[in-house]
């Protein structure tokens, strides 16, 4: 991963030296001209006499303007669009949008008018998401910026040497995220994110265990068993665990891990088979929060459970109409070989709920209905009520959309079979498949302890043009989510 070097500086605009100083720009209303928002430290006349309109500025988010340098220091001047927010989330999307539409600039000055350290940390933050770039697949003819060589200032009103220190350790683990994500799945197996893990591991306060097939098959791992079977590169489960001595509460996070899914037996088409190395985001996902929290010092007990498995066609791979053990002792008659990632998670979830945590956290991009349902952005959220009002809360602290969706008691008829305790799909029945995934999940939570379950299969990966920090690709989506809910833990 690459990441700029993060600072704060409380000197006046046009005092800054760098490649680009950026300047934000706020729309007009009613009809009037959009005009500069003022630096958080000092008044700045540089820019009076511009003229904005005839420019085509006009301070939409996202629109960047690049002008040469005019009464400053710094070489040139851009103007990013605010938008109408004033808030964390704005100046965390425009420092973002600014720094990723800024690939070659070597240095970069963000005078916008950050007068608070909520949003001085929100642009810091904002600014090396926005940095982000994967390079691992390039060739070595290939010409692109050097992100990591980069230089990034906020001014504030008072610079501070540890500002940048949580925004940096977010911004990392959602770069870890989007690495594991955006490699290509011949690369990047079961035992491959066990050697990450492993390796993360070696400067900080976590432990990890690994579990190999043998031990999957000694301890009743059937889910994850049976979904890798098929693989040339058999299953993991990685546990990754960060205990402080003085935590008093527990959050335990599981996560998808399907390093490629082919859709096993009930084989994919061959476009939707595209990408499927995406489908390990929800084990990266949980990895990444727990490396976080060890880096941040939290107080709080993190475990991540990394159900990790190849879904590959074979003739070793479990059938359709096969039966499968999972960790609780429940069995699944598996009508559907690609609907695979909540087989993987209900062994996941049965063995975190064996420590008791004080709550459970699961991760997947599990349903193509949750695309249908809320888009590419917003996040499914199901669960307990408690946990799901605490998770909405949190989410909405750090700008990632999310929303609440039912758990209704019908679809537990759905789920019923003739030769197991349930099945894991209900082929020709497409309704409510969102609901019935977490219908199935419920299952396999301990009695009494509080869960919440995030379908992210949309918003892991974006599509389209950039917006905000966000570029194409991999987006680490509801790891800053994770990071703020054990934060939130911690401090009750």
């Amino acid at each position: 991963m690459v990441r700029p070097t993060l600072s704060t500086d409380s000197s006046a605009p046009s005092s800054i030296s760098a490649d680009v100083l950026v300047v934000g720009v706020r729309p007009g209303s009613d009809g009037a001209p959009a005009t500069i928002a003022q630096p958080a430290t000092t008044p700045f006349s540089a820019l009076d006499d511009l003229d904005l309109a005839a420019i085509g500025a006009t301070g939409a988010k996202d629109q960047l303007v690049r002008i040469p340098a005019v009464g400053v220091d710094a070489a040139s001047i851009a103007l990013i669009g605010l938008g109408t927010g004033t808030d964390a989330a704005a100046y965390r999307s425009a420092a973002g949008s600014a720094v990723r539409q800024l690939p070659h600039a070597a240095s970069i000055a963000l005078a916008l008018p950050t007068d608070t350290d909520a949003l001085v940390e929100a642009a810091l933050e904002g600014a090396a998401l926005g940095a982000y770039a994967f390079t691992r697949h390039k060739g070595a003819g290939t010409t692109g910026p050097a992100r990591g060589d980069q230089r990034v200032t906020v001014l504030a009103p008072a610079a501070a040497t540890d500002a940048a220190v949580r925004p940096a350790i977010v911004a990392d683990a959602a770069s870890l995220v989007r690495d594991l994500v955006n490699t290509a799945a011949g690369d990047l197996g079961p035992q491959d994110v066990a050697d990450v893990a492993t390796g993360l591991a070696s400067d900080l306060p976590l432990t990890v265990e690994v579990l190999d097939e043998q031990a999957l098959e000694e301890q009743g791992f059937g889910g994850i068993l049976g979904v890798g079977r098929g693989s040339a590169r058999p299953p993991r489960l990685v546990v990754v665990r960060y205990a402080p001595e003085s935590a008093t509460k527990h959050l335990a996070l599981v996560g998808k891990g399907i390093t490629f899914d082919s859709g096993g037996l009930s084989l994919k088409p061959a476009a939707s088979m595209l990408g499927m190395k995406t489908d390990m985001t929800g084990a990266a996902t949980v990895l990444a929060a727990t490396v976080a929290a060890a880096r941040l010092g939290l107080d709080v007990r993190v475990t991540a459970w990394l159900a990790l498995a190849e879904n590959m066609p074979s003739g070793t791979a479990t059938r359709p109409g096969d039966v499968l053990t999972l960790k609780n002792g429940k069995t699944v008659e598996v009508t559907n070989t690609d609907a695979e990632g909540r087989l993987v998670l209900g062994d996941g979830m049965a063995a975190a709920s064996l420590e008791t945590p004080d709550a459970i956290v699961d991760v997947a991009t599990l349903t193509g209905a949750q695309v249908v349902a809320l888009g590419d952005r917003t996040t499914g959220l199901m669960g307990s009520d408690d946990l799901v009002a605490k998770l909405r809360a949190v989410a909405e602290g750090v700008s990632e959309p999310i929303w609440p969706m039912p758990l209704p008691e019908e679809l537990d008829a759905r789920l019923a079979s003739d030769v197991a305790d349930m099945v894991n799909a209900t082929v020709g029945n497409p309704a409510g498949g969102m609901l019935l995934a977490g219908k199935f999940l419920e299952r396999f939570v301990g009695e009494g302890i509080p869960w919440a379950h995030l379908d992210i299969a949309g918003p892991s990966e974006h599509k389209g043009g950039g917006y905000g920090w966000l570029g194409k690709g991999a987006t680490g989506v509801m790891v800053r989510t994770l990071i703020a809910l054990a934060e939130d833990l911690q401090s009750e």
